[in-house]
């Protein structure tokens, strides 16, 4: 398999778009923060000391998609339409999804991987002084879609 971020010497290189033609694409990511009955509870009742957890985090996530390029070394610079955060409460953990969308020339997979990744580091930063024991996982790619303008 051939690897499209590095050269023919084994460098890391950015990888050329430009005579790809614009299209409409879109990426869905998932993940979790895994947490203490008693921590959901506080952020449910909206308790923590920080404030709001969700809406820090939802924000926190916009900002983070935002800015992947910016994270990310070889990632490329898009100009997004959105960047979404959505949360799910359960027993045990919080469900984080990020979307992005934009027209381009490239993917915005690391956009939505990036808001879930920053909202769930916001919620552990959030929390950190009521759970020691949060664990965030499983951060994936959940779907990316492209379609010809």
């Amino acid at each position: 398999m051939e690897l499209s971020h590095v050269d023919e010497e084994g460098n890391a290189r950015m990888v050329d778009v430009g005579a790809k033609p614009v299209s409409r694409r879109a990426a869905v990511a998932g993940g979790w923060v895994q947490l203490k009955a008693e921590t959901i509870d506080l952020i449910r009742r909206n308790r923590i000391k920080k404030g709001d957890v969700l809406a820090v985090a939802r924000v926190a996530g916009i900002q983070g998609g935002k800015r992947a390029s910016e994270l990310i070394p070889l990632c490329h610079n898009v100009f997004l339409h959105r960047v979404d955060v959505d949360f799910e409460i359960r027993a045990d953990r919080i469900l984080i999804t990020g979307r992005a969308d934009c027209a381009a020339q490239t993917g915005v997979e690391m956009e939505a991987l990036t808001a879930v990744a920053v909202a769930a580091l916001s919620i552990y930063d959030m929390c950190k002084a009521v759970d020691r024991d949060m664990v965030i996982g499983d951060i994936h790619l959940v779907e990316k879609t492209k379609h010809e303008l």
